[in-house]
């Protein structure tokens, strides 16, 4: 049966202090966007769905841009497993990539392009993947691929 907490105090510190926005990758991302002269919102809650937050927001493209961390979010090529509470980790980011799974269809449900990135991307990547997605979407096309 797994602990309902992380496998030590200390653990337990650390995970309190992970900051949950204004993470590196997403704040050099912004930094681009602005540079480029476009303008977002930050940390919007997502509508319709209580204590969950979109990193990056277009509110009139309906854009919702998602910097995912490596860790927390399952990346198929940086994500490790902790071996102590291994059982407790596991299913904690299984919930994590589940949430983001229903964040997405809800969001995309409800008439939105949802953008997710993962951390390591190149943020300049990033930024110009978002400012094409938004041109289009502002010349009332829609984004492919």
């Amino acid at each position: 049966m797994p602990q309902d907490d992380p496998s030590s105090t200390a653990v337990s510190a650390r995970m309190s202090r992970q900051s949950s926005r204004d993470a590196a990758p997403e704040v050099a991302v912004r930094r681009l966007l602005h540079a480029a002269g476009l303008r977002y919102r930050v940390n919007v809650p997502v509508p319709g769905m209580p204590r969950r937050t979109i990193d990056i927001v277009f509110t009139k493209a309906k854009i919702a841009v998602f910097i995912d961390g490596c860790f927390w979010h399952g990346c198929p090529e940086h994500a490790t497993q902790p071996e102590a509470n291994a059982e407790w980790w596991r299913t904690k980011l299984d919930k994590n990539m589940a949430r983001d799974v229903e964040m997405t269809d809800h969001l995309t449900a409800e008439g939105w392009t949802v953008l997710r990135f993962w951390e390591h991307e190149s943020p300049a990547h990033v930024a110009d993947r978002v400012a094409a997605c938004v041109a289009d979407r502002r010349d009332g096309q829609t984004l492919e691929g």
